[in-house]
């Protein structure tokens, strides 16, 4: 934590909350998202803090007209499954936009891989836009947009990305919204070589996140927090035999258990609102 109290509106509506938190970090050793994932950006714009049970350690990401908030994991993965609950930040959140995404370092941008999960705020009482998007070898463009069935703001709930070497599926409290295949074998890229880390941010975009950017961030109402809580990271498991995931055999069905294709297309058939294959103005 900074030696000196910054003066931000952020800092004024967390000072209570931080300096309890300073005060439980430094008696017990606890296994929570403290232990692992590193604030990258905006460290004066983020807190931890316990639940009123104290039985969950929390982040606030916090944004203000000065600046917002990020972290990422500790550690980078290929393959593997990451859980985090979250809660979006509530009211007017036309401008903001909360993030889940999985990115690499030290690959140049022309050939990235990527995994976006981006909540897009909005003016009080109209939904949030869960958008997503996947990069492979730095090729993007693959967007698809949900509406939640519940109010995101309202409480925590659990974002997912699961990725193996023969899908990235993405899911909200467990149901399945959207599953990415791997069809290298047809010429389309696929993130299969590059660790990434799980990052999460709170920023303002107001020139494109709220209607198209017609909806600008009302600074008035600042500042707005994000709530992250329990990641959960699991390594790829292969099958009995197999020295790691990226060695399965192309035919093996073992990345297929688990997926309940039937909830899938229900979850897309009444959420999703936009998708980059049925783009015929852009494609």
């Amino acid at each position: 934590m900074a030696s000196s109290l910054p003066s931000s509106s952020c800092w004024h509506s967390m000072v209570l909350v931080a300096m309890l938190v300073v005060v439980v970090v430094d008696q017990m050793a606890m296994a929570y998202m403290y232990d692992d994932i590193e604030i990258v950006w905006g460290d004066d714009h983020s807190f931890f803090y316990m639940d009123d049970a104290g039985d969950d350690e929390i982040l606030a990401l916090c944004l203000d007209q000065t600046h917002g908030s990020g972290f990422h994991s500790k550690e980078a993965y290929l393959y593997a499954r990451f859980d985090v609950d979250l809660m979006l930040v509530p009211d007017n959140s036309a401008g903001t936009v909360t993030t889940l995404y999985l990115m690499p370092e030290d690959v140049p941008w022309d050939y990235h891989d990527e995994v976006d999960l981006e909540f897009l705020g909005n003016v009080t009482g109209e939904p949030y836009t869960l958008h997503t998007n996947i990069f492979a070898n730095g090729v993007g463009n693959r967007e698809e947009q949900f509406r939640l069935w519940f109010d995101p703001a309202a409480g925590f709930h659990t974002y997912s990305i699961d990725w193996n070497p023969k899908r990235i599926t993405i899911l909200v409290d467990g149901v399945p919204i959207r599953s990415f295949r791997n069809k290298e074998e047809h010429g389309v890229p696929f993130p299969t070589w590059q660790k990434m880390r799980l990052h999460g941010s709170l920023w303002n975009a107001d020139d494109w996140a709220t209607q198209g950017g017609r909806v600008k961030t009302d600074w008035s109402e600042a500042p707005f927090f994000a709530h992250y809580r329990n990641l959960r990271v699991s390594w790829c498991r292969p099958p009995p035999g197999v020295a790691w995931c990226g060695d399965e055999p192309p035919g093996s069905t073992w990345f297929d258990r688990g997926l309940d294709a039937a909830a899938l297309r229900r979850a897309r058939d009444a959420h999703m609102i936009y998708d980059y294959c049925k783009d015929v103005q852009r494609y």
